[in-house]
């Protein structure tokens, strides 16, 4: 029922709705601005959660006449409209931390709040590791934008549940506030590494070296025997979708049936190592300069 990045969505909805219930009610009753803190950030989990949800079948759906390259990049908008998000949640926390100070207000019924981040800190830290291990799986960026929008809540939510118990022993409510003040700048931080590595499928950022290395030997493992050389490799990413054109050099005397099944040959190479992935090869004669080359071809044998 929740397998899958359909499912995996469906999942984290109802979690995040129930620790809605659960935040809002706890901090109405304590007054604690860190617990109500965290009950804003649910909610836009929740927000960020449904764009995921929404943008993940977007990005199933095939390639068509006005989207040839097909929608992959609906998944990196929504990764980073979840990035926006997480940038608003950091700053009215630390809005609200600093109005608190200034009100010096007191908290209540403390022991309520301890357990509801407890339960907070155990669902998000079960939610964000399925969210991930489903998110690698399927080579889903907005699935993945999700499960470090929720390990976020983690820590967060640990920090909120020292701190009241340190308010507990102490009675000093300050500590809610500033501590209210530390999780909104780690959650900034978290707003900003998922905009950077969401932005990157929106510019066409290459491809990781070590996937790139992976074409390069699926190629070169031909270097003396078919083929001469190869350049002008272009690498790019739509949400999952790899996508990567070259140039191949070959014998120019190498018949046209023979250059399409090297093209084939390597298409289904590259598809082995890199799933998802859509190859292009322009194919070139070699320049005869045969002093540069290793290759025995038909004009060698002569």
């Amino acid at each position: 029922m929740f397998s899958g990045r359909s499912g995996a969505a469906k999942l984290s909805i109802i979690i995040v709705i129930v620790l809605i219930g659960l935040k809002v009610a706890v901090g109405v009753i304590t007054g604690s601005l860190s617990v109500l803190a965290q009950a804003a950030d649910s909610f836009l989990d929740l927000f960020a959660i449904s764009v995921t949800f929404l943008a993940i079948r977007i990005a199933a759906r095939p390639a068509d006449e006005e989207h040839p390259f097909g929608h992959g990049k609906a998944e990196n908008v929504a990764a980073i409209i979840q990035a926006i998000l997480i940038f608003i949640a950091g700053g009215s926390i630390i809005y609200s931390a600093v109005r608190r100070i200034q009100t010096d207000a007191v908290l209540e019924m403390t022991e309520a709040g301890i357990v509801v981040m407890a339960v907070s800190i155990i669902a998000s830290i079960f939610l964000s590791r399925y969210l991930l291990r489903v998110a690698k799986r399927e080579d889903s960026m907005a699935l993945e934008a999700n499960a470090h929008n929720i390990a976020a809540d983690v820590y967060s939510a640990a920090a909120v549940f020292v701190g009241l118990i340190a308010v507990r022993l102490t009675g000093l409510g300050i500590i809610d506030s500033v501590l209210a003040g530390l999780v909104a700048l780690f959650i900034l931080k978290v707003a900003f590494n998922v905009l950077r590595h969401s932005f990157g499928g929106l510019v066409d950022t290459k491809l990781p070296e070590s996937e790139e290395n992976n074409i390069r030997a699926a190629i070169t493992e031909h270097f003396g025997g078919e083929v001469v050389s190869f350049h002008k490799l272009r690498t790019r990413k739509a949400g999952r979708q790899r996508y990567i054109d070259l140039h191949l050099v070959m014998p120019k005397h190498v018949s046209i049936e023979e250059a399409h099944n090297m093209c084939n040959h390597l298409e289904i190479d590259i598809k082995v190592r890199l799933v998802h992935t859509d190859v292009t090869i322009h194919v070139e004669p070699c320049d005869d300069n045969c002093d540069a080359c290793d290759l025995t071809c038909e004009e060698r044998k002569k």
